[in-house]
């Protein structure tokens, strides 16, 4: 399974950086940063916000584009209807870095959510001292009492997280959880497979208290528009905005401006 090696991948990746950068001293960068910006009040408006995503390359689309600017794409979108910016800051199977994400946070004033596979804590201070306001939080990746205490974890260092899921049973554990914000992702981590069936199914048992999110596979305006009668507050948006050619005009198409 696809997951399943990019967690094996992440726990020895991460084992890495623990002994090169000190939380004692990502501590330290993350107590200068400005204070977060909160990714509820951005996406609270009442039509669907678009999360715009920097995104190199992934498993299931294979090379995006390798020549990527991140701080330059972030701002684009941001001066072109983004809501907030989604950053993949993991870099063998994605193409990213923290070092995109830092880039990402001086160029733009919205929210900035990183966008990797969570573990630990760890991972969740470095997202702060580089600057991100959010963090993803996948529900298949963590057990359900270490969901819990990210969460918690989050909310100590005044952050949110999105809160990753994909089935019925995941849902229950998210909001078991008290996750404030849930992403269903269409895409299956296990096989890649993309289906917005899979938010038409999850988003009748999201309580309206609960701000939720459309990940992956969302192309048109269309699309948008029958998400937002589902009661989807907001889309994340990658590869369709990446490929088109002209991310801005396609940005525009789909907040519908």
């Amino acid at each position: 399974m696809i997951l399943d090696e990019i967690l094996e991948h992440k726990r020895q990746e991460l084992e890495r950086r623990m002994r090169e950068v000190p939380l004692g001293r990502l501590r330290e960068l993350a107590e200068a940063r400005e204070p977060p910006r909160s990714l509820s009040r951005a996406l609270s408006g009442p039509e669907v916000a678009v999360i715009a995503e920097v995104k190199r390359r992934s498993p299931s689309a294979g090379e995006l584009d390798t020549h990527l600017d991140p701080a330059r794409l972030a701002g684009i979108y941001a001066a072109n209807g983004a809501a907030a910016i989604s950053v993949l800051t993991d870099e063998r199977y994605f193409g990213g870095t923290l070092e995109d994400l830092a880039a990402v946070r001086r160029e733009v004033d919205v929210p900035v959510l990183r966008k990797d596979f969570v573990i630990n804590e760890y991972q969740v201070m470095e997202a702060r001292a580089h600057g991100a306001d959010v963090v993803l939080l996948i529900v298949r990746a963590l057990d359900k009492d270490y969901l819990a205490d990210l969460l918690e974890y989050t909310r100590e260092l005044r952050m949110e997280a999105l809160v990753e899921v994909h089935d019925e049973a995941e849902l229950e554990t998210a909001l078991d959880c008290g996750a404030p914000i849930i992403g269903v992702n269409n895409r299956d981590l296990a096989t890649f497979h993309t289906d917005l069936e899979v938010t038409r199914r999850l988003a009748p048992l999201v309580p309206d208290e609960h701000l939720l999110v459309s990940e992956s596979g969302i192309r048109t305006r269309e699309q948008v528009q029958s998400l937002k009668a589902l009661g989807v507050a907001a889309v994340l948006v990658g590869e369709s905005l990446v490929r088109s050619g002209d991310p801005a005009a396609k940005l525009r198409e789909l907040v519908g401006v």
